[in-house]
This record gives C-alpha cells, structure tokens and sequence, in this order.
C-alpha cells in the first residue's frame, strides 16, 4: 500500500513539474528565443566539432573554427543574398501590372472564344484593388520601421539578440559534451537505463530530420535556382530559394515552386514553352529527392509526417510565438519517441492481450 502511494505520490509531483516547467516557458518565452536559437546552431554544429576533436584537434580550437565558419557563411547571407533577395522580390512584384495586362489581352479573349463568358471579369478595377493592397502593405511595412527605429527599447531588443546569440553558441558549443555529462548524472539511477534509451532515439530523430531535412532543402533550393537560371527566368534565385524553403513538406515546394516559377515565365516570356522546361526542372528536382538526397540524407526511420510537423510549427507558434517555433520540431520528436515507447508498452500490457 505505502509503494503503491509512493509511486503515485511521484507521478503527481513529475506531473506537477512538468506543468509548472511549461508555465516558465510561457512566461519567458520572449526571453529565452536568442538562447533557443544559439542552442539550435549549437546542436547542428556539435557533430563537426567532434570530428575535429577526434582529429586530436583541441575542443576550443575546433570550436572557434566552426564558429568561425558559421560567421563567415551568416555575413555572406546578409551582406550578398538577402540585397539579391529583395531585388529578385521587387522584380516579380513589378510583374504585376504586366500580368493584369498579359490577363486582359491574351488569357480573356482566348477564354471568350472557349465559349466563357468573361464579362464579369473587370481587370481595371483588379489592377486597383492591386495597387491599393500593395500601397497599404508599403505604408504598413513602413509605420512598422518606424516604430521600431523609434522605439528605443525595441531597437536595443533587437541589437541585444544579435549580440547575445552568437555569445551563447560559442559557449554552449565549447562546453556541450560537458552538460550534456552534467544532465546524464541527475538522471535517477533505477531511470537511468530507460531515460538514456529515450534520450538517444529523440535525438536520432531529431537530428535526422534537422540536419538532413536542412540539406536537404539547401540542395534542392541549389537545383531548382541553377535549373530555372538555365531556362532564364529573371527570378530564379528567389522562386528557387522559397521553393527549397518550403520543401519540408512532400510536394509543397514542387507545388509552390511551379506556381510562382510558371506565372513568371508566362509574364517574361509570353510564350508557353518555357512551362515545359520549368515543369522538367522541378520534375528532375523531385527525381534526386525521392531517389538520392531523402534517402541518404533524411532516412527513412524518422517517423515525422507532413501534418504533425505542420501543426507542432502553428501549435508552437500560437502557443508560445517565434520561440515556440523553434521548440515546435524538438518537443515533437521527443512526443514522437514517447508514444512509440507508450505503444510498445500498451501492446505488451495485461490491458490489451487478452
């Protein structure tokens, strides 16, 4: 009777735990973004680190190189992509007003000919609802600027976050084998067995998808952005960068990247055989996915479908905002690994075996 209220006595309290940690986190969450960040490159850059380590190159050392490496590639993406994004960007919005025109003079004529009747179509009165959207998200966008250029405890905000997060990843780089040794030692010790199991499959799934899904959009963003160069569409990088950003999801960034890549290509070009070569550079990006980069890179032993990840991101984010973004993929990975366990478990129990 005394074990039976004990181990219940210990589940409440684990409970109560676990209930008053999440509330911390809601509180803080604000706070704890620039750490939940410098944590997450701290986690993709350890394995390298370790590689030099094992090269008997010392743990500092190899720390400051791949820290190093990490800044050479965050200033080259500020200083060289994003000016080339927001040019690309700018480019396909000026598109526009080219398209309503392409609309009124091609696509609705061949339409009333098809025997649509196109009359209730007002092009004119889209090009100005059009430019009025536009108009107010520039004003929007720019009353937005300036608050936060004014707000000086926003603008310091902000400036801290950029100096606080890579400070924190050095750290947490250089000293992560040591807390990962700390946290394993206050693990109770009749729990240690189970927990470590746990633990090591939480961060294979983990790491399998962060670090393989990354690749994995790195190259097929490389492959559709040198694929649409080729067929000479002005906005390849940006159509092509989005379209890898989106990939996480099966079929998104193919779906995302013919949308916006086949409206562009009917603008600049104004022909329809530059759809057959943009649908053969996706096609071919879907091609190496399935066939090499998801296979070696990803695996197929993560578990992680489409949808839960899509709503571990919107839950986190209605939760908890951009923290709880970032919180979204680990905690889930780690639910993924306890309900595996649970399952196995519910199987093997008096409950379910007759």
């Amino acid at each position: 009777m005394t074990t039976g209220m004990t181990t219940d006595s210990r589940r409440w309290a684990a409970l109560a735990a676990v209930l008053v940690f999440g509330w911390l986190l809601y509180l803080l969450a604000p706070v704890l973004t620039p750490f939940m960040i410098a944590a997450t490159l701290a986690y993709l850059a350890d394995p390298l680190v370790d590689r030099l380590q094992a090269r008997r190159i010392p743990r500092t050392l190899g720390v400051v190189a791949v820290f190093a490496l990490l800044a050479v590639l965050g200033a080259a993406f500020i200083i060289v992509l994003i000016p080339l994004l927001q040019r690309q960007a700018a480019a396909l919005l000026a598109l526009i007003p080219k398209a309503v025109e392409w609309v009124q003079s091609f696509l609705l004529p061949r339409l009333a000919e098809l025997g649509f009747d196109v009359s209730a179509f007002n092009v004119e009165s889209l090009q100005q609802a059009m430019t009025g959207h536009w108009q107010q998200v520039g004003t929007a966008l720019t009353r937005v600027l300036a608050e936060v250029t004014q707000s000086g405890q926003a603008l310091l905000t902000w400036v801290a976050y950029l100096l606080l997060i890579p400070v924190v990843t050095f750290y947490l780089l250089r000293d992560w084998d040591v807390l990962v040794e700390k946290i394993h030692g206050l693990i109770p010790r009749r729990n240690e067995p189970r927990v470590v199991e746990l633990t090591r499959e939480c961060n294979q799934v983990l790491a399998q998808f962060l670090r393989g899904q990354l690749t994995v959009m790195a190259g097929l963003a490389v492959i559709y952005t040198t694929g649409l160069w080729i067929v000479g569409l002005d906005s390849a990088f940006l159509i092509g960068v989005v379209s890898g950003l989106v990939s996480f999801v099966p079929y998104l960034g193919f779906i995302v990247g013919i949308v916006l890549a086949g409206f562009a290509a009917l603008i600049q070009f104004g022909e329809l055989l530059p759809l057959l070569w943009i649908v053969v550079v996706f096609g071919v990006g879907q091609l190496v996915e399935g066939m090499i980069l998801s296979p070696l890179l990803v695996g197929d032993r993560i578990g992680l479908h489409p949808v839960a990840v899509i709503f571990a991101v919107m839950a986190g984010g209605q939760l908890f905002g951009f923290f709880g973004i970032l919180l979204a993929l680990p905690v889930a990975a780690v639910v993924l690994v306890v309900l595996r366990h649970w399952h196995e478990l519910y199987l093997q129990s008096a409950f379910y075996t007759p």
